[in-house]
């Protein structure tokens, strides 16, 4: 076989056969497909899409050129995963509650991407935590606690990881089949019986329209499917942050929050929905509505926060976070209320600008070798439809220095909009797919 030829079929509009794109990957992983060849591949893929058997064969043979793991564990191996948005924590929430459930989540994450925030920096802000841990302590603690939450080895979906570094510098991200490649080579590999996926729409999402987030969502579940893993998706919203918080520190306390029972809202009704749904397809509820109260209940019950302490102090956590996270997280030293410039209602916001001012501040990274402040942010940020007075707080600003903390109160108030009248909130969840 010949990468110029692969391509060169591509470029013309077909679609490779499957053992072309086992070849392709192959060579990928092992660089005997230069970089070269690997920009023209995903122009090609872009410019012409892919069927849906071409984009199958694409995920498997990205899948499959790297490690497969294998579990043998007395009940369903299932996980989640979110297209990105912001304030937007449920995997922390989630994991331990589906393994109060009696399902097993080894939950391979990744890091922040643009605006969005990443699972593994959130995890991260924990002192001694580690996310990147071999593979045996990896299933012991999958085996024993419920779930782990952990970085992709290197031996996960090589052929994904260059593919993806080439997309990123050859304006190729957008290309709807690498994208359903990348996400679910990585996820597949981690042995999955069971995926729901939360495809985000609105401002705070990489997918801004309907038809974007449908196309997204019909092309992994369908994708999935076809490659052996039970999947489905629900289409929530993002035009507002899922918690009232942002930033890595802020939202494991967010999240605990939750789990702890102090706190309500979206993130726990879009947890419950999402949790709902996986654990109907996974034979563990009657029907989502099922599995949407035993999330719950995990919840209520403490059961899932005991989980998710135990998972903490295992993968190097303090052994008491849960009891009380405020003790161990790390916190600003600058702190600043933004307020409402004038009287109204909070009738939208741009969520892209939210969290890049929280990348701005340094809760996230604008080049791949910066360091992250896991204690900066935003906080108590008021939800859509909330009635103001002119100098009423919007939310709160966590800085390192009181320069960086005007900026972000200025971007803050920039990105929020007022209106003399009620606005109509959209619904949390859109659509429900597969």
């Amino acid at each position: 076989m010949d990468a110029r030829g692969i391509i060169a079929t591509l470029r013309d509009g077909a679609t490779p056969s499957r053992e072309d794109l086992q070849w392709f990957a192959r060579g990928l992983a092992d660089h005997s497909v230069t970089d070269a060849q690997a920009g023209a591949f995903a122009m090609a893929a872009l410019l012409n899409g892919m069927s849906d058997e071409g984009r199958v064969a694409l995920t498997l043979a990205m899948r499959d050129s790297g490690d497969v793991l294998a579990w043998d564990l007395p009940g369903p191996v299932l996980d989640k995963h979110s297209t990105g948005g912001v304030g937007d924590c449920v995997s922390l929430v989630l994991a331990p509650a589906l393994a109060a459930c009696g399902a097993y989540v080894p939950m391979i994450s990744g890091r922040g991407l643009g605006h969005t925030g990443g699972t593994l920096d959130k995890l991260e802000a924990i002192p001694g935590l580690v996310t990147s841990l071999e593979e045996a302590r990896f299933r012991d603690i999958v085996s024993k606690t419920g779930c782990a939450i952990v970085s992709a080895s290197a031996g996960i979906a090589p052929a994904d990881k260059r593919l993806y570094a080439v997309r990123d510098v050859t304006s190729t991200v957008e290309s709807l089949d690498l994208i359903t490649a990348s996400i679910l080579s990585k996820k597949l590999a981690a042995g999955l019986e069971g995926l729901v996926l939360d495809v985000k729409i609105g401002s705070g999402a990489f997918m801004k329209t309907m038809d974007e987030a449908k196309s997204l969502a019909e092309a992994l579940v369908t994708t999935a499917n076809e490659a052996g893993c039970r999947t489905a998706a629900v289409i929530s919203d993002m035009s507002q942050p899922l918690a009232p918080a942002l930033g890595n520190a802020l939202e494991v306390a967010a999240s605990c929050d939750v789990l702890s029972g102090r706190a309500k809202g979206p993130l726990l009704e879009l947890t419950a929905m999402l949790g709902g749904v996986v654990l109907e397809g996974a034979g563990l509820a009657k029907d989502v509505s099922d599995g949407t109260s035993k999330i719950l209940d995990a919840i209520a019950s403490g059961q899932a926060a005991e989980i998710f302490g135990r998972m903490v102090a295992a993968m190097g956590g303090p052994v008491h976070f849960i009891d009380n996270p405020s003790r161990f997280l790390p916190e600003a030293t600058v702190i600043r209320e933004i307020p409402a410039p004038a009287d109204g209602y909070v009738a939208a916001m741009d969520g892209q600008a939210l969290g890049l001012a929280v990348v701005d501040l340094g809760g996230g990274r604008k080049v791949e070798t910066d360091e992250v402040d896991f204690a900066v942010g935003l906080s108590d940020m008021l939800p859509l439809g909330t009635k103001v007075v002119k100098g009423q707080p919007l939310g709160r600003v966590h800085a390192t220095r009181m320069d960086s903390a005007t900026m972000a109160v200025r971007a803050v108030i920039g990105a929020v909009t007022l209106s003399d009248e009620a606005p109509e909130v959209p619904s949390l969840i859109h659509e429900g797919i597969g």
